[in-house]
């Protein structure tokens, strides 16, 4: 008889203590995933967004399963193969179980999409958009068609005949390629024929049409009608076309930096082995026989259950390139209103940025609000010669980068730049090297992430020496610094001279520059360390409040929530009578409405034109704790990325985000209401609601502000003594409060007489969390004082004076 050992016998006594986890309440990450993505295909069937419109969410839905499949199947299939599997800790379900759940979601999503597809097209066909097909192409087009194959296609593919002596080849991850079986002149058993799709070619071929129409066929349709002709003295037997998704789930830092390599030529080595990584579905459109497909299928190793066929284009992407060719007088009809960023209502484009932001905190507001304050003021640091430093962070940068076009002509004109450039954007990792090595090229100091850890925070820092003081702008965005996003994503970009939130931000980029990922912050949530507690702080002070009678409610606006510490604490928060309102646009693990568990939780989501991507968490039913983020409560970011949260304590700041929380929670057009079996289902409108579409509500508001602003400015200019003053809306009368790192138990607050007047207004005791109030500080003679005696050692013992 076995007798346990004292470490067995501590080990099971550690397992009986262990609380065993709750699953009524959460969720598989994978299949809420695929219902976000679902949600957006709805996008494709609402009759009242634009045709076109609905085409490219069609696409769209495409393009998100294929990242899906690549990189959360991928990783996952790769944790099957393991003896003994990681279970989820909100499905409880093992990698190859979570694998057999998608797959067998797979098919009813691809059989909508397919179809939706198909009536679309149909449509656009009647009113002049056609996409030619080669089993209905008239004689005028066959003979297009057959030209411009022997002219330009021809001369640039290499076909394949895949037999003993020719192996089959690597099917690059997400290439097209023309499959085909092919019957040999002589007793040979029939072969393969594989022709890769030319990628250096233009997909989309115009071809002749009325006037008032737009036809074309897709490059790999004029290679089927010409396909008799590619092989020789092989015939075609059958024909399809196919597509490989490939795992790309390989993590940058586990491949192992070679010494003396550099770090950006390991990037370029991990994107090479990204394509040839284990397949993990084929798609094929078209039909091939059995045996052809067989071939194929065990080529790449592949089950028959990720093999999916379908009668329309692979890889939609291309839809987006024909916009721009519908007819001038279908426009309207097709596409939604043309929109531009309007200028933001509180800045004055005539004056210094700089000097606007000392004076007040700015909020800009994409994609609602234009980009273009915030690279001004990058632009004019870079010639100002009061500017000594430029230090900022960089994940995803547009290929066109006016940004990195003046941080280039910063570091040109002798300011210090530092850039930190994160090289494993995934996706966006060739781009991103790219403008690396032009910015290390320009003179500027280039710093990548520390190993295991991802730098996704957007913080940019200007400092500028004003006389013998110094004074820093702090910029911190929710999204990208990214010209070609900020059109499209819906963010927030604070603008702020605080000095506490100026000293945060210097001493995190020392920080990232000594890779030293445990700093300590007085106003920024950073993490992997101070992000995650910041959160549960702000969720401890409103349970705080609920026990003890107070009314408590949090709301976080997210793009994904899935981290198990997070989600436990907001159920403990709806147990204690917090009431909880998120708008989650993807993944929410946590399923709201479960009876003792999660009834005070209520999570919408909204899909629309614009992709909602901005993060907000705020606290206290006056919203008197409110965060800006470019974190998503998800384990990866809290625990495993470099992120930063920081507060908004400007007041006509802290309105607009207010008026945006509410705008948001309105909508009842976009918004979806999510279950508690997981499921989303459109926001019931009360009798005699009218319908509320915040994103357009938001679009109208702009352009509204903008002209209150044009039509204020024959105003102010006929007062000169004045400073302008542009439209800003109300200002909220709460004092703004932060939460503070935990050190000392906080202080209770002395007892003050209640006010009749505005009991709202007053004071209460805050039992968890240690808050503090915050005033607005500005430059002042001790500080230029400081500045001077500080410059004065200096000079005594370098000699310098800069």
């Amino acid at each position: 008889m076995h007798m346990p050992s004292k470490i067995e016998k501590k080990q099971n006594a550690a397992k009986l203590r262990k609380k065993p986890r709750d699953f009524s309440y959460t969720q598989n990450r994978e299949l809420s995933w695929l219902r976000f993505d679902n949600r957006v295909l709805d996008e494709a069937f609402d009759e009242s967004v634009p045709l076109f419109e609905r085409l490219k969410f069609v696409s769209i839905f495409e393009s998100n399963l294929d990242e899906f499949l690549m990189v959360r199947v991928g990783g996952l299939s790769d944790l099957a193969e393991l003896k003994k599997q990681p279970v989820d800790n909100k499905s409880n379900m093992t990698a190859s179980e979570q694998v057999d759940a998608v797959m067998a979601e797979l098919p009813g999503l691809l059989t909508r999409w397919e179809s939706i597809f198909k009536s679309i097209e149909d449509k656009l066909d009647t009113l002049g958009v056609h996409r030619a097909r080669i089993d209905s192409l008239t004689p005028e087009e066959h003979t297009f068609v057959t030209r411009y194959f022997q002219a330009y296609v021809s001369p640039v593919i290499s076909p394949l005949v895949i037999d003993p002596r020719h192996p089959f080849p690597n099917l690059r991850n997400g290439a097209l390629y023309l499959a085909c079986g092919l019957d040999g002149i002589t007793d040979e058993e029939s072969l393969l024929g594989l022709i890769e799709i030319p990628a250096s070619m233009n997909r989309v071929v115009e071809i002749p049409s009325p006037t008032g129409t737009y036809s074309y066929i897709l490059l790999e349709d004029v290679i089927l009608a010409c396909l008799d002709s590619c092989f020789g003295s092989y015939k075609p037997l059958d024909r399809a076309l196919i597509r490989v998704t490939r795992n790309a789930d390989i993590d940058p830092d586990g491949e192992g930096v070679e010494e003396e390599e550099d770090y950006r030529q390991h990037m370029k080595r991990i994107l090479k082995k990204r394509l040839r990584l284990q397949p993990v579905v084929l798609a094929v459109s078209g039909s091939l026989e059995k045996p052809t497909l067989k071939t194929i299928r065990k080529a790449l190793e592949l089950s028959r259950r990720s093999v999916f066929t379908c009668d329309i284009p692979l890889n939609l992407g291309y839809v987006f390139g024909i916009e721009g060719k519908i007819p001038e007088h279908l426009r309207n009809e097709l596409l939604f209103t043309p929109f531009r960023p309007q200028p933001n209502p509180t800045i004055d484009m005539t004056r210094s940025i700089r000097d606007q932001v000392l004076q007040h905190d700015k909020l800009l507001f994409y994609p609602y609000e234009t980009m273009n304050p915030f690279l001004d003021l990058v632009h004019e640091a870079a010639y100002d010669p009061e500017c000594i430093s430029l230090r900022i962070t960089l994940y995803r940068v547009a290929k066109q980068s006016r940004l990195c076009e003046s941080l280039i002509d910063a570091a040109e004109n002798g300011k210090e730049v530092t850039v930190l450039m994160e090289l494993r954007a995934r996706f966006d990792e060739q781009n991103n090297i790219e403008w690396a090595e032009r910015l290390e090229e320009a003179g500027c100091t280039v710093i990548y992430g520390s190993e295991g850890f991802k730098c996704h925070s957007k913080i940019c820092q200007l400092t500028y020496r004003e006389g013998m003081a110094l004074t820093r702008l702090t910029l911190l965005g929710t999204g990208n610094f990214n010209e070609k996003t900020a059109k499209l994503y819906s963010d927030f970009m604070l603008m702020t001279a605080h000095p506490g939130i100026g000293e945060d931000a210097s001493l995190f980029f020392r920080n990232l520059s000594l890779g030293n990922l445990r700093g300590d912050y007085r106003f920024l949530g950073v993490a992997p360390v101070g992000l995650k507690p910041l959160i549960m702080r702000g969720l401890d002070r409103e349970i705080q409040r609920a026990l003890v009678g107070e009314p408590a409610r949090v709301f976080f606006k997210l793009n994904s929530l899935t981290d198990r510490e997070v989600i436990d604490k907001i159920a403990e928060a709806s147990c204690a009578g917090v009431r909880v309102d998120m708008i989650i646009r993807g993944i929410s693990c946590l399923k709201p409405g479960v009876p003792g568990k999660t009834e005070n939780v209520h999570v919408r989501s909204i899909v629309g034109r614009f992709l909602e991507h901005a993060r907000v968490y705020a606290f206290g039913v006056d919203s008197d704790m409110i965060y800006l983020s470019s974190a998503d409560m998800m384990t990866r970011n809290t625990e495993h990325r470099v992120e930063i949260a920081f507060p908004v304590l400007d007041p006509t700041c802290r309105a607009q985000v207010h008026e945006y929380m509410g705008m948001q929670l309105r909508d009842n057009v976009k918004a979806r209401s999510l279950t508690s079996d997981g499921t989303w289902i459109p926001v019931k409108r009360k009798e005699g609601e009218k319908p509320f579409n915040s994103q357009e509500a938001l679009l109208e508001r702009a352009y509204r502000n903008a002209e209150a602003v044009a039509k204020a400015e024959p105003t102010l200019a006929s007062k000169p003594e004045l400073e302008p003053q542009p439209a800003a809306p109300e200002v909220q009368k709460v004092q703004a409060t932060v939460i503070e790192p935990e050190s000392e138990p906080a202080p209770r607050p002395q007892p003050q007489a209640a006010n009749p007047a505005s009991e709202k207004g007053a004071r209460r005791e805050k039992p968890a969390g240690k808050t503090k109030t915050i005033e607005r500080h500005r430059p002042g003679r001790v500080r230029m004082g400081l500045g001077l005696i500080g410059l004065g050692l200096k000079t005594l013992i370098t000699g310098k004076t800069k």
